[in-house]
């Protein structure tokens, strides 16, 4: 890779996590918003899609001082605001970065019961050309990792692992090749029965398989950014743990696995509520950030946008309502990326 080329990668992902910023994903499927519509009583058309994202993407004060980016679905890179403004340009205007999901999802690896692999390679090269030329400057992949219930020790396999780290590597060099950052995410799921140290094992080990394909596949990390699970009991576990040990876990883990040169960790959410993802995500950089050669941010999908959703109901006299709690999240996890948030703050609003 030229110096150039590096200098324009490592450039997008630092700003990526920029202090006090971090991912607004909104890039559900259009299976995903529907399920999110059914809970309001909306009914998932296009039209209702795009003013969704549009009433997120135009809360200024959330957009300007804490999104430095948003993940965009293959439809939504592709509309334009109720006035014909590309929603791109909503973005862009508001000086965050658009990017776009690029994967196909997760589906059965054969003879594997219960594990899935991700696809979404074949056509990627000219996917990404095109997203390019639509304005996105970074993408994401992710990777679905299941934990055994039971104390079953035999998911995830090794197969899993090596299979969905190798397509990850793969979709991370096709992005750099076209002047995109990848966003690599091999989400650890947190549905099952097991206990956080079976987690930290499981999120250790892909996390270094991850990195020694990445290597293989000449990806250049100061033009990259990882999005992992926190370091989590499953939700099924007797015994959750507290704040201080997922905080304590999760960053021990990453100093483990994480190579230095990577510029930013920007945690998912992980079907934690609101108010956990953004505590959790303080706790790590409130006490561990002199020892973290990366910076820790969010790229939370529902931990930033549940009450919004909830709040606007599909009705246009809710927007400004939805816009005012879309912000507060906004600012909560901003304030959680540098270490500063109290649950105070949280209730002073």
């Amino acid at each position: 890779m030229d110096n150039a080329l590096l200098e324009e990668l490592n450039s997008i992902a630092t700003r990526m996590v920029d202090s006090g910023k971090g991912i607004l994903a909104a890039d559900e499927s259009t299976g995903t918003i529907k399920k999110r519509f059914d809970t309001i009583g909306l009914e998932s058309t296009e039209d209702n899609r795009r003013d969704y994202r549009e009433l997120l993407f135009r809360t200024e004060s959330a957009m300007k001082e804490n999104i430095s980016g948003v993940i965009l679905f293959d439809e939504t890179i592709r509309q334009k605001a109720a006035d014909g403004t590309p929603l791109v340009d909503l973005i862009a205007d508001a000086g965050s970065i658009p990017g776009i999901k690029v994967d196909m999802g997760a589906k059965d690896l054969a003879f594997h019961d219960g594990e899935k692999v991700t696809e979404g390679l074949t056509g990627l090269r000219e996917r990404l050309e095109e997203y390019h030329q639509l304005g996105a400057r970074f993408a994401k992949w992710r990777a679905v990792i299941d934990i055994g219930r039971g104390g079953d020790r035999s998911m995830p396999s090794y197969s899993c692992l090596r299979a969905n780290m190798h397509a990850l590597a793969r979709y991370a060099a096709l992005c750099q090749e076209q002047r995109i950052v990848p966003i690599v995410e091999p989400e650890v799921l947190m549905d099952g029965d097991h206990d956080i140290d079976r987690c930290y094992e499981v999120t250790e080990l892909g996390l270094k398989l991850l990195y020694e394909e990445l290597y293989y596949a000449k990806v250049a990390l100061e033009g990259t950014i990882l999005k992992p699970n926190m370091v989590i009991a499953g939700k099924k576990a007797g015994k959750q743990a507290s704040t201080e040990e997922i905080a304590e876990k999760t960053v021990k883990c990453f100093r483990h696995a994480v190579p230095a040169a990577v510029p930013g960790i920007v945690f998912l959410s992980g079907g934690q509520s609101e108010v956990q993802a953004t505590e959790n995500l303080n706790e790590m950089n409130r006490h561990y950030a002199d020892v973290m050669p990366w910076k820790l941010s969010y790229s939370y999908g529902r931990a930033l946008q549940a009450s919004a959703i909830e709040t606007w109901g599909g009705k246009s006299g809710n927007v400004e309502a939805a816009q005012k709690a879309f912000a507060h999240r906004a600012k909560m996890n901003g304030l959680a990326q540098q270490g500063a948030w109290t649950k105070e703050m949280e209730n002073a609003s």
